[in-house]
């Protein structure tokens, strides 16, 4: 049986690149969650000026293939503009590694959205969007699939930790059926609000616990 990962793929598993966060970053991504097998956390630093990725890092939960994608896109993004970074592709990072098995092309996927939702994310926070669609309920639900839920390692939509939502006058709205003295709350409450607040027509996020 031939083995399924080639060398290069062993090597940026073994010795990923550009490992860890960077504290206050420009901008981050998060996709993927533990509980399902993988998930990738991309983390930027952009020259303000030039628009060019002048630090990137990850933080993987996964596979061989998930952790080595990982470290190769973000090798291919580090220098480049914004733009340019945009258009790197799950096929690129494979070809990069010198191919993956059918099975696990999904990991490169992930770690190509992980990037392109800290670009997002950048762009949203500088006012950089130039389609600008309105926020609507299901904006919000969306967005908030990439918050977790620290106590089952899945996102709080799923695990029905959202209660309702609202967005009238700029103003969102989320209530979280946690008590508010809960250990997780505060993060949670800032994971929402960053996720949320840098929405273009948001002004504000009140984030309600039920106790």
């Amino acid at each position: 049986m031939k083995f399924p990962y080639s060398q290069k793929v062993l090597e940026h598993f073994k010795n990923p690149h550009n490992v860890g966060q960077i504290e206050n970053p420009d901008g981050k991504g998060l996709e993927g969650s533990p509980a399902c097998g993988d998930m990738v956390a991309v983390y930027i630093k952009v020259n303000p000026d030039t628009k060019v990725i002048e630090d990137i890092k990850f933080e993987s939960y996964g596979c061989a293939s998930n952790i080595a994608t990982a470290s190769i896109i973000t090798d291919l993004a580090r220098g480049k503009t914004l733009d340019e970074a945009k258009k790197i592709t799950w096929k690129q990072a494979s070809e990069e590694l010198g191919g993956l098995p059918p099975i696990k092309a999904h990991c490169s996927v992930l770690a190509v959205e992980g990037l392109r939702a800290a670009i997002r994310d950048y762009e949203e926070k500088h006012g950089l969007i130039t389609e600008k669609e309105p926020t609507t309920e299901e904006v919000i639900r969306s967005r908030l699939k990439h918050v977790m839920n620290p106590l089952t390692g899945l996102d709080i939509i799923r695990t029905n930790l959202i209660l309702k939502t609202s967005i009238e006058n700029g103003v969102v709205r989320v209530v979280v059926d946690l008590p508010a003295n809960h250990q997780f709350a505060p993060a949670i409450k800032e994971d929402i609000m960053e996720k949320l607040g840098s929405l273009w027509d948001v002004e504000r996020v009140d984030v309600i616990f039920t106790a």
